[in-house]
């Protein structure tokens, strides 16, 4: 399990990133505040051939606000630069993941966690997977780390 507290990975390259739906967002929208550090990172991760790990949940997430923001075809396409990335890794939720996820959602209580971020924390725990592409500060929370890249 993480350590509790505010983590931010910089230079060590972990083996594999978890990406959440914001880094996606931001990636895919020109108009995202995130957007031009979003590709930087997503960049960097490739270059330097670090395995990229989503679910199908936070891909369901993305989807929809695709979608609703930008229309039916980017929300497509989206989808299938997801299908066509030979980085990327997406974990399908299971029972087991839905147990992890109700146990960091009581862990995590008072604080506001979507039950998306809850299956991502379980995922991360279950792969041991430390580091996120994302700008979801709940990921620092949960005590895994905002990865930076290389600056």
């Amino acid at each position: 399990m993480p350590s509790r507290g505010h983590r931010i990975a910089r230079a060590a390259g972990p083996a594999r990133l978890f990406v959440d739906s914001g880094a996606w967002i931001a990636l895919r929208s020109r108009r995202d505040q995130h957007h031009a550090e979003a590709d930087r990172l997503f960049r960097e991760a490739i270059s330097r051939r670090i395995a990229l790990l989503t679910t199908n949940l936070v891909l369901a997430e993305t989807h929809r606000l695709m979608l609703h923001r930008a229309g039916v075809q980017p929300a497509l396409r989206t989808l299938e630069s997801f299908d066509a990335s030979t980085s990327l890794t997406v974990h399908f939720a299971t029972a087991d993941d839905h147990a992890g996820a109700r146990r960091w959602l009581e862990r995590l209580a008072p604080r506001p966690i979507t039950y998306t971020d809850a299956v991502s924390f379980a995922v991360m725990e279950a792969t041991r997977c430390g580091h996120v592409i994302g700008f979801d500060h709940d990921f620092a929370a949960a005590g895994y780390a905002l990865w930076e890249g290389s600056g």
